[in-house]
């Protein structure tokens, strides 16, 4: 039997991660997610996942790091995906890959703007560094804790695209740095972790809870998918929305526009209404890319910082996932069925190098 996309195929097991698609279940590191998203800094969401994985001992208590050498080459790349992947691979030291991320996102957005990379200070933690290293200020606490419960909230998921990419590498015997960077590949992509942003432009786009069931029949009804609703594992409301949400409601109320908050929340209802009129059965429930948008937009991140910022988390995870494939290793591969011609004869006339 021919498992298009793995569907349900086991191909590792593991103590990082537990994703329950049809309970809506997300438990990360033996804690339900919001447990770990909403309360943990990221510092200690990285701490116990690495231990987790086994790789406690081969890191630092994490930081953000300095530039990697050569760094301006970062400024040729205009994806910001493109110039992380690049960063990486010129990070030395694997054990400062982790505290690499941040530093090499804030330098390229910074460059790409005609300004100079900002060093991380010591004197705060790796989140409010991020948001530091990227306009120079000093981040409320609020935006501090926003970004923290949003970087733990994506930590790990499984064996998905990207982590499951890292897997593979790092089975062939190759090194941290080659895995992350092919993740970061993996991740790339819209159908992973490149989405969150239209998940926003349909908020902004209907602009006025009024307008939110005229402009939705008009995209379900012209089979436009709605981004922000649907996964390809939860049938039910993808857990990481709710600690989101809570998490964007804070945000908002205390350092923020609570209208476009409560505009979101009436788009979301509104979708998930007409999604049950329209596809009955299908169970296309909000998941993480909708309250994600609104979070980080709320952080004052432009929508280029989306993705690459869910790979600063995500690290944490492909290291984690890296460790424990080394601990039992088995080189992943798997089979495939041939389903081309046979038993076909090489005619050099059709080459064009037979002699006349």
């Amino acid at each position: 039997m021919i498992n298009n996309g793995l569907d349900g195929v086991i191909a590792a097991e593991t103590a990082l991660s537990m994703v329950d698609g049809e309970r809506g279940e997300l438990v990360i590191a033996g804690f339900p997610v919001a447990e770990l998203a909403l309360n943990a800094t990221f510092e200690e969401t990285v701490e116990i996942l690495l231990e987790c994985g086994g790789a406690a001992t081969a890191f630092k208590p994490l930081k953000a790091a300095a530039l990697p050498p050569h760094s301006k080459l970062l400024r040729d790349y205009e994806n910001p995906m493109d110039a992380l992947r690049i960063g990486v691979s010129l990070v030395q030291d694997e054990r400062d890959l982790l505290g690499s991320m941040a530093t090499i996102v804030a330098a390229h957005h910074r460059l790409r703007r005609g300004a100079d990379p900002i060093h991380p200070r010591s004197d705060i933690g790796y989140a409010a560094n991020y948001l530091y290293m990227l306009d120079g200020e000093i981040p409320s606490v609020e935006r501090v804790r926003a970004l923290e419960t949003y970087l733990n909230t994506v930590v790990d998921h499984g064996l998905n695209a990207s982590t499951f990419t890292a897997r593979v590498i790092i089975s062939t015997g190759s090194d941290l740095i080659s895995a992350v960077a092919g993740a970061l590949g993996a991740l790339k992509g819209p159908l992973h972790g490149g989405a969150p942003g239209p998940a926003l432009d349909m908020v902004f786009e209907i602009g006025d809870a009024s307008r939110a069931e005229e402009v939705l029949r008009k995209k379900i009804e012209a089979g436009e998918k709605l981004m922000g609703f649907g996964h390809r594992v939860y049938k039910v409301r993808d857990p990481r929305a709710d600690v989101l949400a809570a998490a964007a409601e804070r945000l908002y109320r205390r350092d923020g526009d609570m209208r476009l908050y409560e505009l979101a929340k009436s788009v979301e209802a509104t979708a998930i209404r007409l999604l049950e009129e329209y596809k009955p059965g299908r169970r296309l429930q909000t998941n993480v890319e909708f309250y994600t948008a609104l979070l980080l937009h709320g952080l004052g991140l432009d929508v280029s910082l989306f993705t690459p910022t869910f790979a600063i988390s995500r690290t944490a995870g492909w290291i984690a996932h890296c460790f424990e494939q080394r601990r039992a290793n088995r080189i992943i591969r798997p089979q495939s069925v041939y389903i081309g011609p046979r038993d076909r004869t090489w005619d050099r006339l059709r080459s064009g190098t037979a002699a006349e």
